[in-house]
């Protein structure tokens, strides 16, 4: 069964952000101890993603990642606050919670790509985030603005292209 995040709700909340009206829910603070970026385990901000797939889609929201490639979560919010997913990633295990439904797939590339359309480079993202390249086989990013918390991924193959923009608390 394929599952995507509520069109309606994804594209409003894809104006917003564009817009730069969006703002990143309250979320807690990681904690003190936390070594800086190089062992950086949180990241709060906001994201979008264009497929263009036949029909393109759009999506955007506010986001927390907490965790690791291998164990982790993603929760998304709309920008008013509204939870639209909340992803989880465990070796072996991904679930997909949208509202009171949940799924669960084998690998956290498969529930990104079911939910969005396009395989989206979560583990990369850690180490891109934190300013670090990592190779990722379909995903080129552009770190030279990670430092400001902005970082721009595009997948040109295979199809569909898509492009990732995250604006972020460094």
């Amino acid at each position: 069964m394929t599952c995507r995040l509520p069109a309606a709700a994804l594209a409003a909340a894809l104006f917003a952000a564009l817009a730069g009206c969006a703002h990143a829910p309250s979320a807690p603070e990681p904690p003190a101890s936390q070594p800086a970026q190089a062992g950086r385990r949180f990241w709060q901000g906001r994201l979008a993603l264009q497929v263009e797939s036949e029909p393109p889609q759009s999506y955007a929201a506010s986001f927390t990642l907490s965790g690791t490639p291998e164990a982790g979560e993603l929760h998304l919010t709309s920008p008013v606050g509204s939870t639209l997913a909340l992803m989880r990633w465990q070796p072996g295990q991904a679930s997909l919670q949208q509202g009171a439904q949940t799924e669960t797939y084998a690998s956290l590339q498969d529930m990104t790509a079911r939910a969005t359309g396009a395989p989206l480079p979560v583990a990369a993202l850690f180490s891109w985030l934190r300013g670090q390249p990592q190779a990722s086989a379909d995903w080129h990013a552009d770190l030279s603005r990670v430092a400001e918390g902005r970082l721009y991924a595009r997948r040109l193959q295979p199809l569909p292209t898509a492009q990732l923009k995250v604006v972020f608390e460094p």
